[in-house]
């Protein structure tokens, strides 16, 4: 694949400062970039590769002004990053579209449907009356169970796992390992001391534009669905339980864990091993910072939660000054009550 900086620029709304002819084939960090490829600058500390790279074109921000002279051309545009991004996803997309056809052995159920220009990997197994989207990818030994809805434009990397009765949206990407409608934690406690295991009856529901990581777990609901609706993204090495509701665009970062019954609201920031209870409401806009514990519903948009168990971002900030300063209070207090105690001996 090559393209000219002129086509790149035009990709990106952008304007090229160089030769707008040359060609690039690949795609670079800046600092180890080679001849054809192109790289970008948009954090200033790096701005001293610009000066060395080999890279044939770098996207930097319109306003770049260069503090020596430059080799390589550059594109200008508004946000470099944003741009990057829109490079890596054409690029993406067209590896993703060199995938066609239907690799041997595959087995397909009675009246599974299957649209246009897909892609079946060696090994997967789609179930009886699945319904199949146009351009959707499904790499080799992925289980896709009966009765499964798939939207246009998802792609299933291998491994990945969809229980019966599942429905995943459209521009869905789910990664290698994630397993998707397995038994929620159901068990009733019986006067033996023995467990009873509930039914998990339900199934999982997934929006559009929805991201999951690898050897993610989203477990089926007990009865109705788990949702997790449109613009999530769910990075690797994450439990959603049974029941759970997660909100437009809310993003959750690694070995996160979601009880049964919560509800997390829109524009969330979950961030890296937080635990939250179940049968909880989360407000739209919350942040919780990595490894907090959510004990309690959080009613208020746009809060900041630290700790375990989490308190609002100030709060946890006045208390953690005071924690480091308890070796200090002791010393006092132990100073204190040796004085207090010599005054008998005055």
């Amino acid at each position: 694949m090559e393209f000219t900086l002129e086509e790149i620029a035009h990709l990106l709304g952008g304007e090229v400062k160089g030769d707008g002819k040359a060609k690039v084939n690949s795609i670079a960090k800046i600092e180890e970039a080679a001849s054809g490829s192109i790289s970008f600058l948009s954090n200033p500390k790096y701005e001293n590769f610009i000066y060395s790279t080999n890279a044939s074109a770098v996207i930097v921000k319109k306003d770049f002004s260069p503090k020596e002279d430059i080799k390589t051309s550059l594109i200008l545009v508004d946000d470099p990053y944003t741009s990057f991004t829109t490079i890596l996803e054409a690029y993406q997309q067209t590896l993703l579209s060199s995938k066609m056809g239907k690799e041997e052995p595959v087995f397909v159920g009675k009246n599974a449907q299957i649209g246009s220009n897909h892609y079946v990997g060696a090994f997967a197994y789609i179930g009886n009356n699945c319904k199949i989207g146009n351009n959707v990818k499904i790499y080799p030994q992925v289980y896709i169970g009966d009765n499964v809805t798939i939207g246009d434009n998802t792609v299933l990397y291998a491994g990945v796992k969809i229980y019966a009765n599942c429905v995943l949206g459209n521009n869905v990407t789910i990664h290698s390992g994630c397993v998707i409608g397995s038994d929620g934690f159901g068990f009733a406690p019986q006067a033996d001391g023995t467990y009873k295991t509930i039914p998990q009856i339900g199934n999982v529901i997934i929006g559009n534009r929805v991201d999951i990581g690898a050897n993610t777990v989203i477990d089926c609901a007990t009865m109705g669905s788990t949702i997790i609706y449109d613009g999530v993204k769910i990075d690797n090495l994450i439990q959603i339980a049974h029941n759970v509701k997660i909100g437009k665009n809310t993003v959750i970062a690694a070995q996160a864990g979601i009880s049964g019954s919560t509800t997390i609201g829109e524009n969330c920031i979950i961030a890296g091993q937080v635990g939250i209870i179940g049968h909880i409401k989360i407000a739209d806009k919350t942040t919780i910072a990595a490894q907090a514990g959510i004990g309690r519903t959080i009613t208020e948009t746009g809060t900041t939660l630290l700790g375990s168990p989490a308190i609002e971002k100030l709060d946890f900030l006045k208390s953690f000054a005071l924690y480091r300063k308890l070796p200090t209070l002791q010393k006092r207090i132990e100073d204190l009550e040796e004085k207090i105690l010599n005054l008998s001996k005055i």
